[in-house]
């Protein structure tokens, strides 16, 4: 038989503002970023699958008979990416060997997991027995089907379509899918890693939960009650019927979704060829970050000093990326991030210099008889 191979490289994600509103009905901004994953495979004549993952030490094995394919443990992506193509109609009656090689901080809210299942999702579709090439965003809604909707896990897909999509896209989720997708002529990130684990089912169970019952005790006592159209100055009326805690995340969750469309207007309005608003930018990430640390409660006192260390050096704003409880923090650098990066690591962190980049590729493609072979 002739062997393929294929290389495919996905990014992974910073949410520019939005975090903890797609759950609520509210869009997201996000940017794909240029720490990305590779998989790099081809086919084999035995009915397996042979990855090898240097990064995290440890092989992945496994036979595609008979399907579906049974889960041997939670998030068993690999797996649940072969049962969601198989459904899509994709058969696979030879094998696949590959390794799997990346830069993106892992369960750290940069989209690992999502950018990881993407390439290996556009590495099956080439290599399938009738391959044919699937858009960023067929790839995107076959992620999230084989991410979330195989296990039951809460969660959007703005991971998803930004990893597949790339560059800067805005994204609503209700009361339909909407995608728009952007180029703007954004500088460079410095991308600081905590190394704290994220806190996602703590934080989910308090600000998640906390919303949803918020929204619905509101809609109860004002049936026209809605978040995406409650005016925050009119707020005040309903001070009295909720604790100073429940107040305060409303309000803050209500000033996230203005300062997110200030920032698509910004974005809207900036064409190729005219410079863009970088301090305005900044400022409108810092805003957002003071709402996600004082009404949400979702940065932690190292993530916070990273930030703070990281505007002393020069950056023009920033905040805490992801679902918060640690994990990374992000800030906007346009000019000399060098220091900006040095003054995140000083405070204890990991730096990353990055910049918006494109969506998932596919490298190379080569066709060679077959051998025996081992990608490393």
């Amino acid at each position: 038989m002739q062997k393929q191979a294929v290389t495919v490289s996905t990014p992974g994600r910073i949410c520019l503002f939005g975090e903890h509103q797609d759950y609520l009905g509210l869009p997201v901004i996000a940017a794909a970023i240029s720490c990305r994953i590779q998989v790099q495979a081809e086919s084999i004549s035995q009915p397996l699958v042979r990855l090898h993952l240097p990064d995290i030490g440890r092989d992945e094995q496994f036979g595609l008979t008979p399907l579906p394919l049974t889960y041997l443990h939670d998030r068993d992506y690999f797996r649940s990416a072969v049962n969601v193509m198989a459904k899509a109609g994709f058969r696979f009656s030879h094998g696949i060997e590959g390794a799997v090689r990346g830069q993106i901080p892992i369960n750290a809210g940069t989209s690992s997991s999502s950018a990881l299942l993407v390439s290996w999702l556009n590495v099956l579709s080439q290599l399938a027995d009738n391959p044919q090439p699937l858009s960023p965003q067929q790839l995107a809604e076959l992620a999230y089907e084989a991410e979330v909707l195989e296990f039951g896990e809460p969660g959007g897909m703005m991971d998803h379509y930004s990893t597949a999509v790339g560059g800067v896209v805005y994204l609503e989720s209700k009361p339909a899918i909407r995608l728009e997708a952007y180029q703007p002529r954004l500088g460079t990130f410095v991308l600081g890693d905590s190394g704290e684990p994220k806190d996602t089912i703590g934080i989910l169970s308090r600000v998640k939960f906390g919303m949803l019952r918020i929204v619905n005790e509101l809609t109860r006592l004002d049936p026209v009650f809605s978040l995406p159209t409650a005016d925050v100055g009119a707020l005040a009326a309903y001070k009295n019927r909720l604790s100073p805690d429940d107040y305060t995340l409303l309000v803050g969750n209500l000033a996230n979704r203005d300062i997110l469309r200030q920032a698509l207007t910004l974005i809207r309005a900036t064409p190729s060829a005219t410079p863009f608003d970088d301090r305005r930018f900044g400022q409108l990430l810092t805003e957002h970050h003071a709402n996600l640390r004082d009404a949400q409660r979702i940065s932690t006192p190292k993530i916070d000093r990273m930030l703070d260390a990281a505007l002393s050096a020069g950056a023009l704003g920033g905040k805490i990326n992801g679902s918060g409880g640690g994990g990374c923090m992000f800030a906007y650098a346009p000019i000399n991030p060098e220091p900006v990066a040095e003054a995140i690591r000083q405070a204890g962190g990991r730096a990353y210099i990055v910049s918006v980049d494109e969506g998932t590729t596919r490298i190379s493609q080569a066709t060679t008889h077959e051998r025996p072979a081992t990608l490393v």
